[in-house]
């Protein structure tokens, strides 16, 4: 498990913009069997979570016209437990993180994976769930 003192700042850049922590798997599970769009944004130590990932996430909640109902978060390797629920849902994609996905009605609709995410700029990510947005929301 990562050390408090690091994730916490990481765990903030999306807090601070409104995305609710998912802690536990019972969160989770309420969360994405609820009607209406989640976002879900599992967070990471790693370098494209800073560099893409959370950018991209904020990049298109702050410019999307139709947005999800719910933002959501949870931090791999720290919210130990809810991540493995959250793995659960993402099924049948294998465990990645970072990663994003939207959900719709309790219906995994769209997924971008920690390979989809490496070596791409923010705004190709943002562009990404602009789209999905788009279909979904």
């Amino acid at each position: 498990m990562y050390p408090r003192e690091i994730v916490i700042p990481m765990k903030e850049e999306l807090t601070d913009n409104g995305f609710n922590e998912l802690l536990t798997p019972s969160e989770v599970d309420q969360q994405l069997n609820k009607s209406g769009t989640t976002l879900v944004m599992v967070n990471s130590v790693c370098g494209c979570s800073a560099g893409s990932a959370r950018p991209g996430v904020l990049m298109a909640v702050a410019n999307s016209p139709k947005k999800p109902d719910y933002l959501t978060t949870s931090f791999a390797g720290f919210d130990v437990e809810a991540i493995n629920k959250i793995r659960e849902h993402l099924l049948p994609y294998p465990p990645s993180s970072p990663a994003i996905a939207l959900f719709k009605d309790g219906q995994l609709v769209h997924m971008i994976e920690r390979h989809q995410i490496e070596g791409r700029p923010a705004q190709l990510i943002a562009h990404n769930l602009i789209a999905a947005f788009e279909e979904y929301c």
